[in-house]
């Protein structure tokens, strides 16, 4: 028989601690979630701030004071509009205006209908009998209080940002005094910038890659006359942020809704393989090659992180489940005790790509070398 594996006390006892500091830090972000939402949101704003700010001043004549200033506002424009045309958007295509609520049972009945005609089945069933069992009234409350939480959450978002903008003035100061030496500073701020620029390149890969889809499902959505199709396209747009349910919803729900306002079934299947089309594309070929050097995070984990952080934070956990993958990854990987962590997350088993380039790098160097000098 195997003897079994032996750990030194003091390893057990350290990951025991380890774990059940997880579990208490994993229990404290859920019972104060009410107060870490809106506090994540605003300072994943405010590395969008900062990243929008150093691209103004790049590209204007406009010095750094002027450039925040323009970021800021930029920032805080697209975020309170964003949330106007969602709620907004909402309203109206629901609305008595658009034809949906009227024309959703009856065409329901006559979906299914059809799907029992082509199964050759009798009897089949009304939409109303389908959803006798269902609390529809309870639905439309809990959404209804989603709505209130949003505007509340959003000013609080607003808040939290003002706070976080306020403390940047005294950053540097803070950073000097808990580091005094220079080389300790220096990796300081390097770890900074390492989670600023994965969670910056996140941002920048689905923005880019959100508008060509965009792009496309606007030409297709008003190819057969989608009712209220920018809203449609603002939708797909923001669901992006979301890894896997994002794409799901992307490809599915203009569908639906044109099952809903056409009487044929030729709009809704041109929509579902145009979308699917495009979605795969830009998933499996575009995409990859955008985060080869800005999103090194293994597909499992991305799918974790989501699960994770939407059964703490909900929707909001939702779309910075990535943002926060790739913070930690980032700060995990500069302690010599968690990189394993940090390998285990990434893609490659290098956490960060340029990191894996610069050691692959040097390995040819050396390779070539010790070939040159046996050539010699």
């Amino acid at each position: 028989m195997k003897n079994p594996l032996t750990m030194q006390s003091s390893a057990v006892s350290r990951n025991a601690a380890a774990l059940i500091a997880t579990v208490a830090a994993g229990a404290a972000v859920y019972w104060l979630r009410d107060i870490l939402t809106p506090l994540a949101m605003a300072l994943f704003l405010l590395i969008m701030i900062d990243g929008v700010k150093r691209t103004v001043a790049a590209r204007t004549p406009l010095n750094d004071r002027w450039a925040g200033v323009a970021a800021l506002v930029l920032v805080v424009l697209a975020f309170f509009a964003s949330i106007g045309i969602i709620v907004n958007g909402a309203a109206g295509f629901f609305g008595e205006a658009s034809g949906v609520s009227q024309n959703i049972g009856p065409r329901i009945d006559q979906i299914i209908r059809d799907v029992y005609g082509m199964a050759r089945l009798n009897n089949p069933p009304t939409a109303q009998e389908l959803i006798n069992g269902v609390d529809i009234r309870g639905y439309v409350a809990s959404i209804a209080i989603q709505a209130q939480g949003i505007a509340s959450g959003a000013f609080f978002v607003m808040v939290y940002l003002g706070f976080l903008l306020a403390s940047q003035i005294g950053f540097r100061r803070k950073i000097v005094t808990m580091f005094p030496q220079k080389r300790q500073r220096d990796e300081a701020i390097a770890v900074f910038e390492r989670v600023r620029g994965g969670v910056e390149g996140y941002i920048w890969v689905q923005t880019v890659t959100g508008a060509m889809i965009c792009v496309v499902a606007w030409i297709l959505m008003r190819a057969v006359g989608l009712q209220n199709a920018e809203f449609w396209t603002f939708v797909i747009f923001i669901v992006g942020f979301i890894p896997v349910l994002g794409g799901a919803v992307a490809g599915l729900a203009p569908p639906l809704f044109a099952l809903v306002q056409f009487p044929s079934y030729w709009p809704a299947l041109i929509l579902l393989v145009g979308l699917q089309t495009i979605l795969f594309i830009v998933g499996n070929m575009i995409q990859p090659r955008m985060q080869g050097d800005n999103q090194n995070i293994d597909p499992v984990v991305v799918l974790l992180s989501l699960a994770f952080w939407g059964k703490l934070w909900g929707v909001v956990g939702m779309f910075l489940s990535t943002p926060l993958a790739v913070m930690a990854m980032a700060i995990l990987a500069e302690f010599q005790g968690s990189r394993w962590m940090a390998i285990l997350l990434s893609g490659d088993g290098e956490p960060y790509a340029d990191e894996g380039k610069s050691n692959r790098k040097k390995a040819g160097e050396t390779e070539t070398e010790t070939e040159g000098r046996a050539g010699a």
